[in-house]
């Protein structure tokens, strides 16, 4: 098994040969619909999925990274103007309604963010699909097909998905 492991430091190799097998947990890959965001949960209360959690997608457009950072900087933008808005100046007589009043803002945010990712994750993941089944696909008739027609198309889609707009943060 070791020679398996390619060059890496010793103490990497010895920690991967001491541990015993039934330490490793293994999870099966799942396929997950693109149309399951449109209709699922992206947030709930005050909890929600972003990254790979929320946008699972192959390598085939080279956006997975990107859209990981895209979701950070829409949900510290979102997060920050529920937090920042003002609550008409009323003085509250209590804690608990402050705690309440920002834990709904929280969720309000939250909300937000989630309808504004819905459609760009959906989106993302869809064209990965696509792309690389159509790269993958074999046959006379298909590699022609992508090779004359397909590639510029191809390449266009993948230029496209990197270019949006996540919104500015402001700091006020």
């Amino acid at each position: 098994m070791s020679s398996k492991l390619g060059k890496i430091p010793d103490k990497v190799k010895a920690v991967v040969e001491n541990t015993e097998l039934e330490a490793f947990i293994s999870s099966p890959l799942r396929y997950r619909h693109p149309w399951e965001l449109l209709w699922g949960n992206i947030s709930k209360g005050n909890a929600c999925v972003a990254g790979d959690a929320l946008h699972p997608m192959t390598p085939d457009i080279g956006q997975g990274g990107c859209c990981a950072l895209e979701d950070s900087v829409v949900l510290a933008r979102c997060l920050g103007e529920a937090l920042l808005k003002n609550s008409g100046g009323e003085t509250k007589d209590k804690e608990g309604e402050e705690g309440k009043e920002e834990y709904e803002r929280i969720e309000m945010g939250l909300n937000k963010y989630a309808n504004e990712r819905r459609w760009r994750s959906f989106d993302l993941i869809s064209t990965s699909y696509v792309v690389g089944f159509l790269q993958e696909s074999n046959g006379k008739f298909m590699n022609f097909f992508r090779d004359k027609f397909l590639s510029p198309i191809l390449a266009g889609l993948r230029l496209k998905k990197a270019d949006f707009d996540c919104g500015k943060l402001s700091i006020s």
